[in-house]
């Protein structure tokens, strides 16, 4: 039985090297391309503290963002709208009511914190929110001005905040506990990360 099994093995042809190394490049390249398509400015910042000037730049971020989003879609026809801004992703109307929907949350959880001593917030679950009727199918100017009036409010509200402020914080029922001043680094990442979803895809489509 031993010889057997012996020979079966070797006779049994293996694929060239050539082949392997072929399809493992291939492989590599794809997977590196999905993910500039998911994370064209790369990932967020997970430090655990910033400086007052890393946070007056957020802070500009987070004001200049619905201007931002307003103007990557200005030109956008309805068709172009309905396009997924990546293979198997949102289409742009939905990424742009993602935004405002993760920003309105985010918003109530920096209050929150402000006001409570570490509470626990309510997570929620985003992709569902963006299969709901109104993610599909509102105008993105509804959504566009959500989020100008909410930036506004958004901003006079951080820039009041003194040191001890921006250590308070919430927990974060999977991703734990999380402080203001991360919050805001995150969000003003979360903006420009939709934003550049918008921007590549018009380069990628040439619009």
């Amino acid at each position: 039985m031993a010889l057997r099994f012996c020979r079966a093995k070797a006779i049994t042809p293996s694929r060239p090297p050539t082949e392997k190394c072929s399809k493992m490049s291939a492989m590599t390249t794809e997977a590196a391309e999905l993910v500039v398509l998911r994370y064209p400015i790369g990932a967020p910042s997970r430090a655990e503290s910033f400086t007052p000037e890393q946070r007056c730049e957020a802070i500009a971020g987070v004001r200049q963002l619905p201007a931002n989003l307003r103007s990557a879609v200005a030109a956008f026809s309805e068709d172009q709208l309905a396009t997924p801004y990546r293979p198997g992703g949102w289409t742009v109307r939905q990424l742009i009511h993602h935004v405002a929907d993760s920003h309105m949350n985010a918003y109530v959880r920096v209050r929150l914190a402000l006001t409570e001593d570490w509470p626990t917030i309510v997570a929620y679950e985003e992709a569902r929110w963006a299969e709901l009727e109104d993610a599909r199918t509102a105008a993105v100017s509804t959504s566009l001005d959500l989020l100008q009036a909410l930036h506004v409010r958004w901003v006079q509200l951080f820039t009041s905040l003194d040191e001890p402020d921006w250590k308070r914080g919430y927990t974060h029922p999977v991703n734990g506990r999380q402080s203001v001043e991360q919050a805001l680094m995150l969000y003003d990442w979360h903006g420009r990360h939709h934003t550049a979803h918008i921007s590549q895809l018009s380069a990628r489509m040439g619009w």
